[in-house]
């Protein structure tokens, strides 16, 4: 089987082409984007509830950030339907036995799947858990994206317990600066991670 005319990996695989694939990502087009869409359009025309998280996400709210997969929310009703409905139409496994990691099929886009009521970070039982799809979300761009509260509870919660996630607190201070968020944001935000929300503003508060 010879090479898809648009594969997404080959093409981030070089510097040319990850820069030209950046470029397009950020005016709302190329491969990253188009998948996006088809995704929602797909998950929307059979009524299976998600909203995006992660960095595609973090784009949505205001923080411009190229990233190399999709992350999606679904409830764990909605990954069987993922799997009953659009696997092996438009979308694969990435891997044998893969239950929560697939490709668009078109242009070989990684789909990466989180179900409600997981933990982020180390995974382990905490007071901040992956919301139900169904009732935390907001529509962006027109597609449904977790609320930016819970988007930063998360990343905060990520970047406080995962091995190797302080590249999540960074996006929390990064989004904080950019949206200039204010210290009563941390309000919102689950008690657990109001501190760490406060500490990274005060960084970047006064610049």
């Amino acid at each position: 089987m010879g090479i898809r005319e648009r594969d997404f990996l080959q093409t981030i695989a070089s510097p040319d082409g990850a820069y030209d694939e950046g470029l397009r990502f950020f005016r709302g087009t190329g491969m990253v984007n188009d998948a996006v869409k088809k995704i929602a359009r797909d998950l929307e025309a059979r009524g299976i509830a998600y909203a995006l998280i992660g960095a595609v996400a973090l784009n949505r709210h205001g923080y411009q950030r190229f990233t190399s997969d999709i992350d999606l929310l679904l409830s764990v009703e909605g990954l069987e339907r993922f799997h009953a409905e659009l696997v092996g139409r438009g979308y694969r496994p990435a891997f044998p036995g893969a239950r929560k990691a697939f490709r668009w099929t078109e242009a070989n886009v990684p789909v990466e799947i989180v179900t409600t009521d997981e933990y982020p970070g180390d995974g382990k039982p905490k007071a901040v858990r992956f919301p139900d799809p169904v009732t935390e979300y907001v529509v962006l761009d027109g597609v449904r994206t977790v609320p930016l509260e819970r988007l930063v509870e998360l990343k905060l919660a990520s970047g406080l317990t995962g091995r190797g996630r302080l590249k999540d607190l960074a996006d929390v201070q990064e989004l904080t600066r950019l949206l200039n968020l204010p210290a009563d944001f941390a309000e919102r935000l689950d008690p657990s991670v109001r501190a760490k929300f406060l500490e990274l503003r005060a960084d970047v508060a006064d610049e």
